[in-house]
């Protein structure tokens, strides 16, 4: 019965659920960055017994995709401390005491700078309290989680880290293709488009496919720089902004064509672009 009520289509309406009953409590409980630097007292002679930190992933947004590992962890958590999940659903499933801190970056925003995430969870768990850093997609790509990984280990705060889906591997199934062919697709790599400059373009050429993260907003410098490097002007590509979530929009177009194509939408962050074959859009 626990697995019924948490799989399926019913999963997210739950957590909205969830959420709409807690909202009142959760605005007098949430807090932002610029209260990150409170902490509790510790006394030399009563030295609280520490809390663990899990580093959970939280898959692509929709609550339905959430790991039951990942429920389980959150219905327990005395503090999450949670990235721009795109979809809020996950939090409906932390008791209604838990503290929630929002750490999300989000591409041209102001934010939280990583080294205070950072001190936030060895703080908190430095009290003794439980955390659930719930990351979105996995934690394994491209999350800042060596950082905080290496902040619990030198505070000697023991930690857990629990995968998710990664948006990366289910963006493309959600726009109606599979990552991988037998032919098109061999292979596929993950790189982020955050930094376009620090990236050797010229050794992606004659790759099959390309999985692009964070890359939106230089979207059209990217695919230029693709071109100077070999890559075919034709060379199919696919936007796939808000994977997953009721406002997910796809663009097929081909790497002289996604500037022009994409030109008046105001912002595609977060999305996932595939360059390659197997992003071609085929009728049926």
């Amino acid at each position: 019965m626990w697995a019924q009520r948490f799989c399926g289509q019913g999963f997210g309406k739950s957590a909205r659920t969830v959420l709409a009953a807690n909202s009142s409590t959760r605005r007098s409980r949430r807090i932002t960055a610029g209260a990150l630097h409170a902490s509790a007292s510790v006394t030399a002679s009563d030295p609280p017994k520490l809390g663990k930190c899990w580093l959970v992933g939280a898959g692509p947004g929709p609550a339905d995709y959430l790991t039951m590992k990942a429920v389980r962890l959150l219905q327990t958590a005395d503090v999450v401390v949670y990235d721009d999940l795109g979809s809020q659903e996950a939090l409906g499933f932390a008791p209604p005491a838990a503290e929630l801190v929002y750490v999300g970056k989000r591409g041209g925003r102001e934010s939280i700078k990583q080294p205070q995430i950072d001190e936030l969870l060895v703080a908190r768990c430095a009290e003794g309290r439980n955390v659930v850093r719930l990351k979105g997609g996995c934690p394994s790509v491209f999350s800042r989680l060596a950082s905080e990984m290496a902040a619990l280990q030198v505070a000697g705060i023991p930690y857990e880290l629990v995968p998710g889906v990664s948006s990366a591997l289910a963006a493309p199934l959600f726009a109606g293709f599979p990552l991988t062919h037998v032919t098109l697709s061999p292979s596929f790599t993950v790189l982020s488009g955050h930094d376009p400059d620090s990236v050797d373009w010229g050794a992606l050429a004659g790759l099959p496919t390309l999985v692009l993260l964070m890359g939106g907003r230089r979207l059209g410098d990217i695919a230029t720089r693709l071109r100077d490097t070999g890559w075919p002007a034709g060379t199919p590509v696919v936007v796939i902004r808000a994977a997953g979530l009721p406002e997910q929009q796809v663009w097929y177009s081909r790497l002289d064509m996604i500037e022009t194509d994409t030109a008046n939408v105001e912002s595609l962050s977060p999305c996932v672009v595939v360059i390659g074959r197997v992003a071609e859009r085929t009728d049926g």
